[in-house]
């Protein structure tokens, strides 16, 4: 029922769910401080990009990764990649990312 990183799993949903819940703009809802007990606020730099096959390919084009297959490791280089752009939110860029791929946009 829930995906395993240590199987090779990239866990989209679940890193897709905790960017929603984590950050807080136009895009994302920023609740997790509402619903946390202890009140702790987790930053945005410790979250990791959710991979699809379309966020896969453009991070291949930009070079973002040079995994072939999508996984929690090409997750990892990429946010890290990212993160040369901006330590503090790197995930931040996934929303781009994702549509442009979608749109089947080609660099």
């Amino acid at each position: 029922m829930f995906p395993l990183p240590e199987k090779g799993s990239a866990c989209k949903r679940m890193n897709l769910f905790l960017r929603w819940m984590i950050r807080k703009d136009e895009l994302d809802f920023g609740l997790w401080i509402f619903l946390s007990s202890r009140q702790e606020e987790i930053p945005t730099s410790k979250l990791i990009i959710p991979v699809d096959t379309h966020v896969a390919r453009i991070c291949k084009q930009l070079k973002l990764t040079k995994r072939k297959n999508v996984s929690w490791k090409m997750a990892e280089e990429i946010t890290q990649n990212l993160k040369k752009y901006d330590p503090d939110d790197p995930v931040k860029y996934d929303f781009a990312i994702c549509h442009i791929g979608m749109r089947k946009q080609v660099f």
